[in-house]
């Protein structure tokens, strides 16, 4: 039996399988013929496929919605999208035409967020949750959001030293603000609890001293977030009870606290037999909230999740072409592709993430052991394991065959460019690649079209200043 590419897969994983299909013996994603844009555009390119973004959206929508009536919890849910996982303008708006909230994390944020707002894309009944450590910028433009009347605007404090500096800017509205409680890291962690917070020992009686008769401010929101995301490990559920207990606590202490902010996103598949069981965990959180303020005889709070990397992360791609294959030594085959993976999916060598990576073509090919190398002189510019195989298995080729082996590193919507620095200075001088929009219209016809064409020389040496 002949170890075909397309033979591996099948007896590996359940395929085709959610947005992956094959079309006359080349990949395709949620029906795009990567063929065809690979002819009309050449490589690299990158692209979002903006569907993607309203069906994860709304996915969510309908875990939390459907969980709360079947537990008979009191609370609405609120999707808040977090818009450092994808700042570009295409993707913001395309969650906001599905009503999303938003969370922002900078000084920085608030100007995007009072452009979209004289675009008339958003408007100040939005709920905003500003997370992230206020510098004196970013206070004084939360403080303007307040004075427009953004009425549902929230200020997370980070720290007990943000409430003192947020009352000396003053406003002349009140302002509404949630607390955001450190947590301890997971065991491997470097240190023992995140910088990010107020320890939860001390929250209570910070609510008390500061807060509580201050007529300048409301509180509204307890935060929890942990880095690692929403996973099933006890780390996690012991973590959301001290969360889930705190809330409970300062509850019977404020008539205005109303919401628990469920901070730290969903995970998003990054290998083809990846599964999670959304509809468990979200029962479970909710399940667990309604049974401690039943308890506690209390009202269940509104329910915010940021979500950023789940909205966006499955909605891109990027497609490389091998420019050439080496053989190092015996057991070592180097695949060399037409730009860095340095600089556009920076996640896999500063957090070691890892992507959904498929061929476009040759499927029918032998398949072997490779490693994947970028055109920059970096020995750290290479790719060489997947989540679940820990190798990465592709097709072998010949340099001399007529049609080269095209690569797809898939689920890169979050994050990415914003490592990166899209349109800066990249390593070596290489450039950004093309950037693709992909999108359908009324009649469900795929549509693409240019954002962004490959970054000249010219653009990198006016940044420089030749």
């Amino acid at each position: 039996m002949k170890n075909s590419y397309k033979n591996l897969i099948h007896q590996s994983y359940s395929f085709p399988r959610e947005g992956f299909d094959m079309q006359d013996g080349h990949l395709t994603f949620y029906g795009i013929s990567l063929k065809k844009l690979i002819k009309k555009y050449g490589t690299p390119f990158r692209f979002i496929y903006l569907p993607k973004i309203a069906e994860q959206i709304n996915k969510a929508r309908e875990l939390f919605n459907n969980a709360i009536k079947e537990n008979s919890y009191g609370g609405k849910y609120n999707f808040c999208y977090c818009t450092k996982s994808n700042h570009f303008f295409h993707v913001i708006n395309e969650a906001l035409k599905h009503k999303v909230d938003l969370e922002t994390s900078s000084s920085f944020d608030i100007d995007l967020i009072l452009s979209l707002y004289k675009k008339g894309i958003l408007d100040k009944g939005i709920k905003l949750i500003h997370n992230g450590y206020k510098t004196e910028d970013y206070l004084k433009k939360i403080k303007k959001l307040n004075e427009l009347g953004f009425s549902n605007s929230i200020v997370i404090l980070d720290s007990e030293n943000e409430l003192e500096r947020l009352l000396e800017i003053g406003s002349k509205t009140k302002f509404r603000i949630g607390l955001r409680m450190a947590v301890n890291e997971e065991a491997q962690s470097a240190y023992y609890t995140s910088r990010l917070g107020i320890p939860p020992a001390g929250i209570t009686e910070f609510f008390k001293s500061k807060i509580l008769n201050d007529k300048r401010v409301e509180l509204k929101m307890l935060h929890f977030f942990v880095d690692s995301g929403i996973k099933d490990t006890p780390y996690f559920w012991g973590e959301f009870q001290k969360a889930v207990q705190l809330y409970i606590e300062l509850k019977k202490e404020s008539a205005n606290l109303d919401s628990f902010n469920l901070g730290g996103g969903f995970p998003i598949s990054n290998h083809l037999g990846f599964e999670y069981d959304y509809k468990y965990i979200v029962n479970e959180i909710i399940k667990n909230i309604s049974k401690a303020c039943n308890a506690n005889k209390l009202p269940e709070p509104d329910l915010f999740t940021e979500f950023g990397k789940y909205t966006v992360g499955e909605s891109g791609a990027i497609i490389f072409q091998v420019l050439e294959q080496k053989t190092q030594n015996d057991t070592e085959t180097w695949y060399i592709i037409d730009n860095s993976l340095l600089n556009t999916i920076p996640d896999a060598w500063a957090l070691q993430e890892k992507f959904i990576l498929l061929p476009v073509n040759k499927w029918q090919n032998e398949y072997h052991r490779v490693h994947i190398g970028g055109i920059s002189c970096d020995h750290t510019d290479y790719y060489n394991s997947e989540d679940l195989n820990q190798e990465v298995l592709l097709p072998s080729y010949s340099n001399n065959d007529k049609e080269p082996l095209y690569l797809g590193f898939f689920h890169t919507g979050a994050y990415q460019d914003a490592v990166s620095g899209y349109g800066g200075i990249k390593h070596c001088l290489i450039p950004s690649p093309r950037h693709i929009i992909i999108d359908r219209d009324k009649n469900g016809n795929i549509t693409d079209t240019v954002y962004r064409e490959e970054q000249s020389a010219e653009d990198m040496f006016n940044i420089l200043g030749y």
